[in-house]
């Protein structure tokens, strides 16, 4: 049923296959994703279309420099009628939870993002409630903008399993979208659920169990040393990055149909899990040098495993 998804949200959003699929796998990956790209290349479509197809709750938080934590996990409000203090939960309480421009909020509104996203749980005036499984934060962020926001500190960063960009369409794809945009918008808004929470939670336990050989696993381990060699990386991937580039291999060999990953599956999610995670030297920041650059650098020289 996943791959009905993918097929759907394919055909609604032009050129956004890649997207569709990786944050699928992020979702089944039991991981969060940050998306990268500049206004109007539909992060948002690319989000709701994704919860509307597996039948998810959804929810949308704006984020601006006054947000309070509060906004977002919600309070104990006084019932004047009762003389109780009643919880007003917060959208924090969904399964997929875009956070638009999330680096326009502050870091004390940042943060309550983290416990939730690391320990799928919310703490609210000392009182612990867990959230619903699935839970999954879909971040958006602009990377032209420089003023009036609080860039993500590393540490946050690396709660992301995966760091999504989404470009511009081709000249092709453009045309396509100026032609069906009346299209586009109409589908989304009737779009039916091909999946339920249950279908989720099943593709989520069966993508789990994907096989990965030990020469896969050995192949990611060489990978992400070899990040944190390079004369170029201040600071390389960590355990945490191996251990999502397994996940995220494992969920990706699922989406296409596989109970097995390959080495092709590994290359897939290389980018998205680690380019985030590298730290390069001030020189090279200097001279521009991208951790998209770098990682790729790495997969042409680490030696691919032989079946």
């Amino acid at each position: 049923m996943i791959l009905k998804v993918v097929e759907k949200a394919s055909n609604i959003l032009v050129e956004r296959s890649t997207e569709i699929k990786l944050v699928l796998s992020s979702l089944l990956a039991r991981g969060h994703v940050l998306l990268e790209g500049v206004p109007g290349v539909a992060k948002t479509y690319t989000a709701k279309t994704i919860a509307l197809l597996l039948g998810l709750t959804f929810k949308r938080i704006q984020m601006t420099p006054d947000l309070l934590p509060s906004d977002i996990t919600g309070g104990f409000i006084f019932d004047q009628r009762t003389g109780e203090f009643k919880l007003r939960k917060g959208p924090i309480f969904t399964n997929i939870l875009l956070v638009d421009e999330i680096n326009r909020a502050s870091p004390r509104t940042q943060s309550a993002l983290l416990e939730a996203m690391q320990e799928k749980q919310v703490t609210i005036e000392g009182v612990t409630m867990p959230l619903e499984e699935p839970f999954m934060v879909i971040a958006t962020q602009n990377p032209i903008e420089f003023e009036g926001v609080f860039p993500l500190p590393e540490a946050q960063l690396d709660r992301f399993l995966a760091k999504i960009p989404v470009d511009y369409p081709s000249t092709i794809g453009f045309m396509e979208i100026l032609k069906r945009a009346d299209e586009i918008e109409e589908a989304i808004l009737n779009l039916n659920p091909v999946m339920n929470r249950e279908d989720v939670l099943n593709a989520i336990r069966e993508a789990s169990m994907v096989r990965v050989d030990d020469s896969i696993y050995e192949y990611i381990v060489r990978i992400v040393e070899e990040s944190r060699r390079h004369p170029a990386v201040k600071l390389g991937g960590s355990p945490r990055a191996g251990i999502a580039m397994v996940r995220l291999a494992k969920a990706w060999a699922y989406i296409s149909n596989r109970g097995y990953v390959i080495p092709d599956d590994v290359k897939a999610v290389a980018i998205p899990v680690l380019a985030h995670r590298i730290i390069l030297r001030p020189e090279y920041e200097v001279e521009e040098v991208k951790p998209e650059t770098i990682v790729k650098e790495i997969l042409s020289r680490v030696p691919i495993p032989r079946p």
